[in-house]
């Protein structure tokens, strides 16, 4: 029998190659629609295979909530990951936990700063990295609502498909030219998570702040803004009938939407391509209508990196990181998924100017941006958010009217 050596063995004999690559777990969610998980699993494999110093292995980890879960759970175990794709709008939470670690040795290391590092990011983007002057994050996937319209049932109902509606009245009114017996004139994903980024939009659009932008402790549900918003959502249900009654989540909406049985819907840009690549008839993408202001919350996720780790999982994640948040990388994403890029690079490279000269529905959330605002976050970001979100499917599900719900929230 041929001898053949034990993996012990082999590092003893060749301790520089043993040695050389370092392991990481990389968690991620897929939140939208769409191929993305296939995507990055194989982004993943051409980062790998570019390099032999790190081993990245992904683990697709579900929702953005899950994935907070997930990941605190693998670094209670002792087993963290050293980069995780995590909601933008859990960093804040997540650093008062004590769960990530700031990412300004690393700049220090590479001999740069945070605002230089930042420069390359739109600016609407910084405040959901940044925590108490440091950097925790960087943005990676971003998304703003977008009003996606059926243009083919505004041709049938006598609307202009070139003039979407841009404020609630106007909303209101084309939604009732769309809607017949088989279809809905719009839609709104009411599932946790989505519904709390939508009602922030809305209550935002209405004129009022969702939360303390500067201070995360205050969050204003107990406001006209928001009674205002909620009872707005109440209205399209059992007022103006032109929403589904119930709680829609955002995959159904999707689906509902491609099979024509929703003219409209607010939904993020990241499902742009899903909706591009599926939709059979045209449609337009379009500003979230608004009642006093133009005016969206920023959502998507940003790349963290967890306590408990190596020195060596810390210098490989973070090379990791920066290569997926790299322009090139960011760039392909983009095009690929929907999200906008956070980086303001990628769309003076030739790929991209090709791509949204083909795709010019692609630039609405860019032209959003300057209307844009920072997304909730908070100390328990999750069960601050569920608190409403649980009046508001209450509301939807004709349980409770607007005033008490919102009431009850606060």
């Amino acid at each position: 029998m041929r001898w053949l050596p034990s993996l012990a063995a082999v590092a003893a004999l060749f301790p520089a190659l043993a040695a050389a690559q370092t392991r990481i777990d990389f968690f991620f969610p897929v939140p939208v629609d769409g191929k993305l998980a296939r995507e990055m699993t194989r982004l993943v494999k051409v980062y790998n295979d570019s390099q032999k110093e790190v081993a990245v292995t992904a683990a697709y980890t579900g929702s953005y909530d899950e994935t907070k879960l997930k990941a605190q759970a693998a670094a209670n175990a002792g087993k963290p990951p050293a980069v995780v794709l995590m909601s933008a709008n859990f960093v804040l939470d997540l650093k008062l936990a004590g769960d990530v670690i700031s990412l300004e040795p690393m700049l220090k290391t590479d001999g740069t700063t945070r605002t230089k590092f930042l420069e390359d990011f739109w600016p609407a983007v910084h405040a959901n990295a940044i925590v108490d002057g440091e950097l925790y994050a960087i943005p990676y996937q971003n998304s703003t609502p977008l009003l996606y319209y059926n243009k083919e049932h505004f041709k049938e109902a006598g609307i202009d498909p070139e003039k979407p509606p841009q404020t609630w009245a106007q909303l209101v009114d084309a939604a009732k030219k769309l809607t017949k017996a088989d279809r809905m004139g719009f839609g709104l994903p009411e599932g946790y998570d989505y519904c709390g980024w939508i009602m922030e939009a809305l209550s935002m659009s209405n004129g009022g702040r969702y939360f303390n932008e500067e201070y995360g402790g205050e969050v204003y549900y107990d406001t006209p803004s928001m009674l205002g918003a909620v009872q707005f959502v109440e209205d399209l249900v059992f007022k103006h009938k032109v929403m589904a009654q119930g709680v829609v989540e955002g995959g159904a909406l999707s689906t509902n939407f491609l099979a024509g049985k929703v003219s409209m819907m607010l939904l993020s840009t990241g499902s742009l391509s899903f909706v591009r690549e599926n939709m059979k008839q045209p449609f337009g993408v379009a500003f979230v209508p608004k009642n006093v202001r133009n005016a969206v919350p920023i959502g998507g996720g940003s790349l963290v990196m967890f306590k408990g780790l190596s020195e060596e999982q810390k210098a490989a994640g973070w090379k990791f990181a920066k290569w997926l948040s790299s322009t090139e990388t960011l760039g392909g994403w983009s095009r690929f998924t929907g999200y906008f890029s956070p980086r303001k690079s990628p769309y003076e490279t030739p790929e991209m100017k090709e791509f949204m000269a083909k795709n010019p529905e692609a630039k609405v959330a860019l032209d959003q941006l300057p209307y844009a605002k920072p997304w909730f976050a908070t100390y328990q970001t999750v069960a601050v958010r569920k608190a409403l979100e649980d009046e508001v499917q209450a509301v939807l599900n004709g349980k409770k009217k607007a005033p008490p719900a919102e009431e009850n929230a606060t």
